[in-house]
């Protein structure tokens, strides 16, 4: 399945508007798992706007050709190739009539039309609709949809498509029909079916304007009892949408379709939301807090998308963010306010979203933007779309959109939100078109701020500050630029950002110091203010200040830049302490540790004895102490920083001495809080039945990051009981996992446990009929912390020959291989390089059957230039026998990138 034709580079400059249009399509398909026949009557026109083109030309992968026919006549000038089909001189309008047969069964890419568990489904973004049909698959063509599916009743009950059920009924030998037409015009990648022997859950809800709308959630039967918690996401969804945005549900129904084989997370098809088993299945004996915050968010996106992506679509793919990055947003701001208990008063549960979701994006977004693979939010090119579902697409994407709602407020925001579908509801539109809709119903010019989206790399803002204290006077400059960056990103800088910085001072007393900038004659009513920086460098000057504050920079993570500020480790402790904005007495923590640790690893690599200071100590022993703050941001705030973020952070990544240094505190803080961790553990717990809350998921989060420390004690024995106790008497599976996880790195101090052997056999035993529980035991061993003499990789490669393995199942392979390369980084960077051996084999494997998931994978080694020199060699070796032998435009763009 894999594509073997030499890349071609496509570029956004080179965009031109589709020589013809297609208005309407009416698409017939008779399912049969290893001979589907598709009968697509289409009308076609040329369009206005375009040059005239000599012929027509549409997109087919994997496609036998059997007929066309232009206005009910055969057409002999059709001629199908391996990408498409070439017509000749056709006229201006017409009906044109295609037949094609397409083979789901032996579909393993998952995208297009594929058979998963013996049932019929379609993943068509970006370009799988060619694979279900000819056609001009490309955003910007958009049609109306009617859909007639014809199988076995016996064996497809349910016959699904986007829109609404015109009708169905019997037909002879066993079979049955069902038609469906989708009210709203629509590019083909928001086309979906779905046949098979599924059950739903069905809820009725009536929308603000009074309409009742049908819900449905399906899932295969023995599934149904795990829906409930996917369906009330929706509703919460629905019901946040119209309140916060006044956007209501269009369609008469809505539906969503679980499938255990699937690339994504979701899909967004108009009225059908196809997503992964992942993000719909959850009750508390299958499902971690985690996964049900997951599932909430997911349902969130996806239905957004019903608006910021389906009613208004992308011209190109080159404007994929202009979905993706606003709906991230959107389900993040859906979270918030969720955890918030449905408003935004609970500010600090707010905050604790918000720290999560910066946590990824720098752990994640900022190594992409100092890779090879660096790209602006709005590319400038790509070989292959689907590598471009990036991190800076979404998350950075988000955090662009976030800045308007931060220069503009709340209320701007939606103003321009509400221009915005008033101008191009229907459209195929530009990230432009967003960006002057949010400006023009504020009043402002927002030229500068197009460069977030054509400019790579992570900004880095540096801060001076003056007191004068005879003036009263306290100066802040800034200066803005991007340090070293890697080459991609290094082409696209033209000049200063503007960045919405927010600032606030603090006094000697830990108080948040009024502020009054220069010129103005009182001073502002927030004790938080955003400046807005526009130029290299430019200085701001509050007036009337009592006393040299300590500044607090960039509060709530305001822009998605890199501050440099040398703060000491005193002032970074009493930030921890005192500061009113959250984020930043996270952050503090954050920086503070990540000092320390960098500081150990360097010694680590040296082979010099480590030592943690006692003040640094005594910081922590304050926040896990401290009960006035809420367990879940205790829980962000105690916990480390990765160990992928602090290679990033050295001028050679080194992940031995990372991982040693990281230990060494861990085991520091374990000892010198032992009484503490305790305390909290036992404080922490949550008897009685399980309650899927924000609150009670803090308490949780919390117990169990003090059981994970108490492992680490110089004697665990007593750290092990207490796990080991818990995992038997868990009855939600945040707590078991939890359990089994501190169980296995116990064990791995200790050269083995048979506490973790044992628990490791019970939770397959328990759970080896429920597929997701099972990927997280390959997980949880994936991701273990081994040892010299009990290397991961040998257990990780004795799992691949488990039974219950299946390299073609997405889930299954992220569970296992990609644990292992991303999320293990201290045993897949082993210094023989066996990791990346495996890794070269893995990538290689999947790239003959799933290149988007093999593409995926690849991207693990993207920066192995920033290394040490030996893990580099080893690296670089890796990807030449990849780049040697894979067929697949995924696999080869990210390969060939990487190696230069």
């Amino acid at each position: 399945m894999a594509d073997t034709a030499t890349p071609n580079v496509i570029r956004r400059a080179d965009y031109a508007p589709p020589a013809f249009l297609i208005d309407t399509v009416a698409l017939e398909f008779d399912l049969v798992p290893d001979r589907t026949v598709v009968r697509n009557t289409m009308r076609v026109r040329r369009n206005p706007e375009a040059s005239r083109a000599a012929h027509l030309e549409l997109m087919g992968e994997q496609l036998e050709f059997v007929s066309a026919e232009i206005d009910g006549k055969p057409f002999a000038n059709a001629h199908p190739h391996e990408h498409g089909l070439l017509l000749d001189n056709v006229p201006d309008s017409f009906e044109l009539t295609l037949t094609s047969l397409c083979n789901p069964a032996d579909n393993t890419t998952l995208s297009g039309l594929y058979v998963s568990s013996g049932n019929f489904f379609t993943q068509c973004e970006a370009e799988g609709f060619r694979r279900i049909t000819y056609f001009l698959d490309r955003p910007d063509v958009m049609a109306s949809f009617t859909v007639t599916l014809r199988a076995s009743k016996a064996d497809y009950p349910v016959l699904l498509s986007n829109g609404n059920l015109l009708e169905e009924g019997d037909l002879p030998d066993g079979r049955h029909f069902a038609r469906w037409e989708d009210p709203f015009r629509k590019p083909s990648y928001l086309f979906a079916l779905v046949a098979g022997k599924l059950v739903a859950l069905e809820e009725r809800v009536k929308t603000s304007s009074g309409k009742e709308k049908l819900l449905q959630v399906w899932v295969e039967p023995h599934d149904l009892d795990k829906t409930r918690h996917a369906m009330d996401s929706l509703i919460h969804s629905i019901q946040w949408d119209e309140r916060r945005f006044g956007l209501e549900l269009d369609l008469d129904r809505f539906m969503i379709v679980a499938v255990s084989d699937f690339n994504m997370g979701a899909m967004e098809n108009k009225g059908l939301n196809i997503f992964n088993t992942k993000y719909v299945l959850a009750n508390p004996e299958t499902a971690t807090d985690t996964d049900f915050a997951n599932i909430e968010a997911v349902v969130g996106h996806e239905y957004f998308h019903n608006w910021t992506g389906n009613r208004v679509t992308c011209r190109d793919w080159f404007q994929l963010s202009l979905k993706e990055g606003l709906t991230v947003f959107r389900d993040q701001e859906f979270s918030a306010d969720m955890a918030a208990g449905g408003g935004n008063s609970d500010e600090a549960a707010r905050a604790t979203k918000r720290i999560e979701d910066v946590r990824v994006l720098r752990q994640m977004q900022f190594a992409e933007d100092a890779g090879p693979m660096a790209h602006p939010v709005r590319p400038e090119s790509y070989v292959e779309i689907n590598n471009f579902y990036t991190m800076t697409v979404y998350e950075k994407g988000s955090e662009v959109v976030r800045m308007y709602q931060t220069l503009f407020g709340r209320d701007g925001f939606r103003k321009g939100m509400d221009l915005y579908f008033q101008r191009h509801d229907g459209q195929a539109v530009t990230c432009d078109d967003f960006r002057h809709a949010l400006a023009d119903a504020n009043g402002r010019d927002l030229a500068q701020f197009e460069r977030w989206y054509s400019q790579a790399g992570t900004p880095r803002v540096s801060v001076r500050t003056r007191y004068d204290a005879a003036q009263r006077r306290y100066s802040v400059t800034l200066r803005q630029g991007y340090g070293e960056v890697a080459p991609a990103a290094r082409e696209t800088q033209k000049g200063p950002l503007l960045i919405p910085f927010a600032i606030g001072l603090i006094g000697k007393d830990g108080r948040d110091l009024l502020l009054q900038l220069d010129g103005e004659t009182t001073p502002s009513a927030s004790t938080t203010r955003v400046l807005e920086f526009t130029q290299t460098e430019q200085t701001f000057t509050f007036v009337d200040v009592a006393e040299e504050p300590l500044p607090s920079l960039l509060r709530n993570f305001s822009a998605p830049v890199i501050v440099e500020y040398d703060y000491t480790a005193d002032q970074l402790a009493f930030l921890l302490a005192h500061d009113s904005d959250p984020f930043n007495r996270w952050e503090a923590g954050q920086r503070l540790a990540t000092r320390e640790l960098l500081a150990l690893a360097a010694r680590a690599a040296k082979g010099s004895a480590l030592q943690l200071d006692d003040s640094v100590v005594a910081a922590f022993a304050r926040v896990l102490t401290d009960e006035t703050l809420s367990p879940a941001f205790r829980e962000l705030a105690l916990m480390l920083p990765s160990e992928s973020y602090l290679a990033e952070q050295m001028a050679e990544s080194n992940p031995a001495a990372v991982h040693a240094a990281r230990q060494f505190v861990r085991k520091r803080l374990a000892n010198a809080l032992h009484d503490d961790w305790l305390k909290v553990y036992e404080q922490h717990r949550t008897p009685g039945a399980y309650k899927a809350t924000p609150e009670a998921a803090g308490h949780r989060a919390l117990k169990n990051l003090a059981l994970s420390y108490l492992t680490e004690l110089d004697n665990p024995a007593d750290a092990v009981r207490l796990a080991a106790a818990q995992y038997e008497t868990a009855n939600n599976m945040t707590d078991r996992a939890a359990a089994l996880s501190a169980l296995l790195n116990a064990g791995a101090q200790q050269g083995g446990s048979p506490d973790a052997q044992h628990a490791l056999d019970d939770f397959y035993r328990r759970f080896e009929n429920e597929p997701l529980v099972i990927d997280k035991w390959f997980a949880l061993q994936a991701t273990q912390r081994g040892s010299a003499q009990q290397p991961v990789i040998d257990t990780v490669r004795r799992l691949m020959t488990h039974p219950a393995f299946n390299l073609k199942n997405p889930n299954r392979a992220r569970s296992l291989i990609f644990s292992f390369c991303a999320a293990n980084p201290a045993q897949f960077h082993a210094e023989d390089g066996s990791g990346y051996a495996f890794w070269a084999d893995q990538v290689i494997a999947l790239d003959s059957l799933n290149p988007q998931v093999a593409a995926r994978l690849a991207r693990s080694l993207e920066l192995w230039r920033r290394f040490t020199p030996a893990l580099r060699d080893r690296m670089r070796a890796a990807l030449e026998k990849v780049a040697a032998q894979v067929k697949s435009r995924d696999v080869r763009e990210i390969v060939e990138k990487a190696l230069g």
